[in-house]
């Protein structure tokens, strides 16, 4: 297993469309190992393929206050959404940023696990944002870009400056 590079917003790498998974085989496992990995060194509670530079479709969700109910999600399709909550939000892409975003309250989906077979899932709570916000990653889409052009614009200013003074540090 190895550490995988998380891609940092506004890394344009993050707007490409993920694909469909062709084949669970070997390297797909690796990938799955090697995103678990990283998901929990960062101490995140989901990841995307999109986020480490693999453009396939592949999430891995665990909100388990252990960190030990990893959920992989392979070719994940929505088959229907309902209702609508407000989450606070952060994402391992845009590091130290967290705001408010509306989502529906509930999602039911559809999926491949690791073995190829596939399953349906309901969920609502934070289980249920977090796998939104992992289904934006796979549509090329980060969390900020749900918020005005104005907060945008607030957040990437803030990435600068977190950035340069990073530099200093070094």
């Amino acid at each position: 297993m190895s550490k995988l590079a998380i891609l940092q917003y506004p890394d344009e790498r993050l707007h490409t469309i993920a694909q469909p998974v062709e084949q669970i085989d070997d390297q797909i496992h690796k990938l799955v190992r090697d995103m678990a990995q990283t998901m929990y060194a960062a101490d995140g509670i989901g990841l995307a393929a999109t986020q480490v530079d693999v453009h396939l479709r592949i999430i891995l969700v665990d909100v388990s206050e252990k960190g030990n109910q990893l959920l992989v999600l392979i070719n994940p399709e929505v088959i229907k959404m309902g209702g609508k909550a407000e989450f606070e939000e952060g994402c391992l892409s845009v590091p130290e940023v967290y705001e408010t975003v509306n989502r529906a309250a509930w999602i039911r989906l559809r999926a491949l696990d690791l073995d190829g077979k596939p399953f349906e899932l309901q969920a609502d709570g934070l289980k249920a944002m977090c796998i939104q916000h992992e289904l934006d990653h796979l549509q090329g889409m980060v969390f900020v870009e749900h918020l005005s052009p104005l907060n945008q614009k607030r957040i990437l200013n803030t990435l600068k400056k977190q950035d340069r003074t990073r530099s200093k540090v070094r």
